[in-house]
């Protein structure tokens, strides 16, 4: 029977080696430094607001004309308010001017865009702002597909803050 040194030697049980170099060093979890996460990409944020030119403006009452505005995205409340709203439950045409009102922000130096304002602008605007409306909505762009109507070749317009006649 072969015995240790150390029991020979007549002492007690041999003690267990010391643990390699690089344990040594280790932290028990949670004590060691904390090293941040890797950044993650910014987040992406959401159009909200979308500038327009009307093709020919509107006048108000001192005779100046606003072309210039802003369209902010429309809200579930935007859409079920003018329901309730007398003129539009006499005639349902009228829901798009009361809408228009509520989602225009800004329009030239006017300082209220209101639905009196949408009301007196020329039929070509509202259509105009009709379309901006759904384009902006309903696909979350301005851009619209188009076709030339000479070679009918496919391409795209923007139709925010573009002038008639442009692409």
């Amino acid at each position: 029977m072969r015995r240790t040194a150390a029991r020979a030697a007549g002492g007690g049980p041999v003690p267990p080696p010391p643990p390699p170099a690089a344990a040594a060093s280790e932290e028990p979890l949670g004590t060691g430094p904390v090293t941040a996460p890797a950044p993650s990409p910014a987040p992406r944020r959401l159009q909200t607001e979308f500038p327009f030119e009307l093709p020919r403006g509107y006048v108000d009452d001192a005779g100046t004309l606003h072309r210039e505005g802003v369209m902010r995205l429309a809200t579930a409340r935007d859409e079920l308010v003018p329901l309730r709203d007398v003129r539009v439950q006499e005639n349902p045409a009228y829901l798009s001017v009361v809408l228009l009102g509520r989602v225009i922000t800004r329009l030239g130096t006017l300082s209220l865009v209101h639905d009196g304002v949408v009301e007196n602008m020329f039929a070509s605007d509202l259509a105009f702002l009709q379309d901006f409306y759904r384009q902006i909505n309903a696909e979350g762009h301005t851009r619209a597909a188009v076709e030339c109507p000479h070679c009918a070749e496919p391409f795209e317009i923007d139709l925010g803050g573009s002038r008639l006649g442009e692409s």
